[in-house]
């Protein structure tokens, strides 16, 4: 059974970038291997492209080009926060505003976005908001170690929801969180 759309897929594997000098910066293990439904859109194309001609137990060794991975950095992802953005009881969150931490945040639509500190100034926060692997070529090795038809009502939710339900409460335990209630 290939892992075509629609099919709950689960591989291990070991992510090298191009900048990382051959170091592994991601190891998916048999313990927790990722799992996600094909065909949804929640991966980068060119990952699940490569999988999607393989089978459950076959082996896989490729790289994405940048391009087609998280693109290069935008300068324009790069911004200066006035420092009362990070105020808590009218003080600056010290142990929050440092140099390197990441700070989850929100743009003007209420989505989420990860920012690195990346300045800290007496007036401005400069923060980074471009993918953290932004710039780099990745390069994936590993296996395919499950593959099964998703059920209708993980395709609906967009999620996979294990071998309970929604119905069941499950939905928000293990990590996701399930609107169908």
């Amino acid at each position: 059974m290939n892992n075509s759309e629609q099919k709950v897929v689960s591989v291990i594997y070991e992510l090298t970038t191009s900048r990382s000098n051959g170091e592994v910066i991601e190891k998916v293990t048999d313990e927790n291997p990722l799992t996600f439904i094909s065909g949804t859109g929640n991966l980068l194309p060119a990952f699940e492209d490569q999988l999607s001609r393989l089978t459950i137990g076959e082996d896989f060794n490729f790289s994405i080009p940048c391009a087609e991975a998280y693109g290069w950095p935008n300068d324009k992802a790069i911004i200066d926060l006035p420092v009362d953005a990070f105020y808590v009881d009218g003080k600056m969150d010290e142990e929050l505003v440092q140099m390197g931490n990441i700070v989850p945040m929100r743009d003007q639509s209420g989505n989420r976005l990860d920012g690195k500190i990346i300045g800290i100034a007496e007036d401005l926060v400069k923060m980074d908001f471009n993918h953290p692997l932004a710039g780099d070529d990745l390069h994936f090795q590993g296996t395919i170690v499950g593959v099964r038809a998703a059920t209708e009502e993980e395709i609906s939710h967009g999620h996979i929801h294990g071998e309970q339900s929604c119905e069941s409460g499950s939905c928000g335990e293990g990590g996701h969180t399930c609107n169908c209630h």
